[in-house]
Order: structure tokens, then C-alpha cells, then sequence
């Protein structure tokens, strides 16, 4: 599933819990750096949540962030209920190209690839 984003640029997948659990990954990344990411993932996405009653309202849900450094790009994609999928590139990569392909995959398995949030017991 995330070898779907074999593009020129992009670094690793990660597809984790909207509450920052790891649950799969792929590309050059250990599992225990997959780990971290899926943690810092999960808080990047928290904050975009918190900011979006300034792009419409306070209903506005996050479908992507994606976040520029010197050394490259992050993008954290919905991915189904409670799924995320985030991705680590080079500065050289299509943005276009990455943002498309993310779009797709959620499109495509995001039912597949749900996650429920943690909670209490359910009945």
C-alpha cells in the first residue's frame, strides 16, 4: 500500500493512528524513527486541527498539512477513520506529484486502512 509512493524525492511513508501509534511504514526509516515520526506526525496534525476555524470555521476538518524545511517537505494526509499517512521528502521532489498521489491512496484504501481512536471499553 505505501510502496504506491515509490516517487522520485520521497524519502519514507509512515501510516500511523490519528493518535500517533505507528502502524505500518516503508522506505529508509527504522521502525524506531517510524515511531518518533508517527508521534510528531500525529502533534503536527493536532495543531492543523486547532487552526482550522481560522480557514472557515470551526468545523473545517484537516485533509493535509504539509510542512517545508531547508532540508525538504512533510505532508500528512488523512487516510480513512483515525488513519493518517505521513510522508518525508527531498527539497527536489514534485510537490504536485506527492500531494496527488497522497490524495489517491487515501481515496482508494482510506476504508482499508481506518484506524479507531483509543478510548475507554466499548460494549
Amino acid at each position: 500500500m505505501l510502496a504506491d509512493l515509490d516517487i522520485p524525492g520521497v524519502r519514507f511513508a509512515v501510516l500511523l493512528s490519528e493518535d500517533g501509534l505507528r502502524i505500518a511504514h516503508s522506505g529508509n526509516i527504522t521502525k524506531d524513527n517510524a515511531e518518533r515520526f508517527a508521534a510528531a506526525a500525529s502533534g503536527l496534525r493536532s495543531l492543523g486541527k486547532a487552526l482550522g476555524e481560522f480557514c472557515g470555521g470551526p468545523g473545517d476538518r484537516v485533509r493535509q498539512n504539509v510542512t517545508e524545511y531547508d532540508g525538504g517537505m512533510i505532508f500528512i494526509t488523512a487516510a480513512g477513520e483515525g488513519a493518517v499517512i505521513g510522508v518525508s521528502t527531498t527539497p527536489e521532489v514534485d510537490v504536485a506529484l506527492v500531494a496527488h498521489r497522497l490524495n489517491e491512496l487515501a481515496a482508494r484504501v482510506g476504508h482499508e486502512l481506518g484506524a479507531t481512536p483509543r478510548g475507554g471499553a466499548r460494549p
